[in-house]
């Protein structure tokens, strides 16, 4: 791959200005090797301009509920050598239709749920009493066992 010019590159100022993510978080994808920064004779990162795409399937990735290492795994079945097509794209984010699915699911029956109770088993409103006479939701685990199981998975790890 040919060295990218200035006009091609973007400084870590610029990508967490176009991207919305800070710096230091750009640092940090690029540790767990997400996004790739070449480097300046006086050692300044400068990222090419592909990297705001990645940044922003990151962010996706992230809201749907990916854990970095999927968001690595993702990102390296894409090209290196040239910017990402629509396919590239589409391929790589059908798999995350059953999640999306899942959580949205999740979500609604949660928000219908909301103006009696959420859930939890705590036996501390009235409301809970009668959903949970003696605690039986205890024998189920902890946390709130009666919240949709999407949303009683652990999250990913930030």
């Amino acid at each position: 791959m040919a060295a990218p010019t200035a006009a091609d590159t973007l400084t870590v100022g610029e990508v967490a200005g176009r991207s919305g993510f800070a710096p230091s978080a750009l640092r940090f994808y690029e540790r767990a090797g997400l996004i790739r920064a070449d480097r300046t004779g006086g050692g300044q990162r400068r990222y090419r301009r592909v990297v705001l795409r990645r940044l922003a399937f990151i962010r996706a990735a992230r809201h749907v509920g990916l854990s970095l290492d999927e968001v690595r795994e993702a990102l390296a079945r894409l090209p290196e050598s040239r910017t990402p097509t629509r396919a590239d794209w589409a391929g790589l984010s059908s798999s995350w239709r059953r999640r999306l699915d899942a959580e949205i699911d999740a979500l609604l029956a949660l928000r219908d749920r909301l103006t009696s109770c959420i859930g939890c088993g705590c036996l501390s409103l009235k409301r809970c009493q009668i959903s949970n006479p003696d605690d039986v939701a205890a024998r189920s685990g902890p946390g709130a066992v009666f919240l949709p199981r999407r949303l009683r998975d652990p999250l990913p790890a930030p």
